[in-house]
């Protein structure tokens, strides 16, 4: 009996759903499930999901507040209900984003994640089921740090840069999100060229970090994120987690090519990648001498915060 692309990628790496569409996880099974507030908008279009806000709106009302701090409870509160689903549906975890435009705020973010864990804990649901996404900036890495160290764990997402990638080891976060895609994407734009997935500027910076954690020791998870085709994901085969998109993971599991592991840790240990440390200074330095990575960041954190808006006039309309 021939084993699929998806079930040979399960055996050397967890798989988490990149979708905030309910259906398509219990579809794929995949061990943990990744939002963002791209992905709650779209979801939240969909009449299947009409009652999550209304729901939202109810609870938020119930605690007496109106106006503006009235909105940002609902908007907290749909965060939650949509990770409560995700929870039901996944045995592991599920990642809830800080509100992006708090990406250089270390006190507002440090708030927020407390309060959505606080959330969590009150519906009964472990800490330890829940990343927190945050922007890896140097503002949300030094957060991540103090999260960490009270049993918050975090989730880096927006990482396009080695720089990114080693102050999140060094400040002890639970996993970064490294955007394959993403990366490929300027690179295509910048060069007019295409690239096969074992040259792919995204797939050979995520191999690099990974190799980098493994060999000096970190124990920060790495998964691979924002994929534009299937190569970029067999090229990371054997990551500790890649985050995939359902139409992907449809594609994955009605192949039946070989998917071979293409990452290990003894294989890493091997590699030649040299010890780096980075106090604030040199890490904005070399974030700005990366144009890729710095324009990608802000791109991201850009759209994201858009996309908050829009699901914030969402809701001030249904709330009226």
């Amino acid at each position: 009996m021939t084993v699929n692309q998806l079930e040979q990628l399960r055996q050397v790496t967890t798989v988490v759903a990149d979708t905030g569409d309910f259906e398509s996880m219990k579809a794929y099974q995949p061990q943990d499930a990744t939002t963002n507030p791209s992905l709650i908008l779209q979801a939240a279009a969909k009449p299947e999901y009409r009652h999550l806000l209304d729901q939202a709106i109810t609870d938020a009302k119930a605690g007496g507040a109106g106006g503006e701090i009235l909105l940002g409870t609902a908007m907290d509160r749909i965060l939650v209900l949509f990770g409560l689903e995700i929870l039901k549906i996944v045995p592991g975890r599920v990642s809830t984003e800080v509100d992006a435009r708090l990406s250089f705020d270390v006190a507002g973010t440090l708030a927020k994640a407390r309060q959505l864990i606080a959330a969590y804990e009150k519906e009964d649901q472990p800490r330890e089921r829940i990343l927190i996404k945050i922007a890896s900036t140097w503002e949300g890495i030094k957060a991540a740090e103090v999260l960490e160290k009270e049993g918050i764990r975090c989730n880096l997402t927006l990482l396009f840069s080695h720089a990114q990638a080693v102050a999140c080891a060094e400040a002890g976060v639970r996993l970064i999100s490294p955007f394959v895609g993403r990366i490929l994407d300027w690179h295509k734009a910048a060069t007019g060229r295409d690239f096969s997935a074992e040259e792919d500027p995204g797939v050979l910076s995520v191999r690099r970090i990974y190799n980098y954690y493994k060999k000096h020791g970190y124990s920060t998870e790495v998964m691979g994120a924002s994929f534009r085709n299937k190569g970029e994901i067999l090229a990371l085969a054997g990551c500790d987690l890649l985050t995939i998109s359902p139409a992907l993971l449809g594609e994955l599991q009605a192949s039946g090519e070989p998917a071979p592991a293409r990452l290990s840790a003894s294989d890493a240990a091997a590699s030649n990648e040299p010890k780096i440390t980075l106090d604030e200074k040199s890490f904005r330095y070399a974030l700005n001498e990366d144009a890729m990575a710095t324009e990608k960041t802000a791109q991201g954190i850009r759209g994201f915060a858009a996309d908050i808006v829009k699901l914030e006039t969402l809701f001030r309309g249904m709330i009226g």
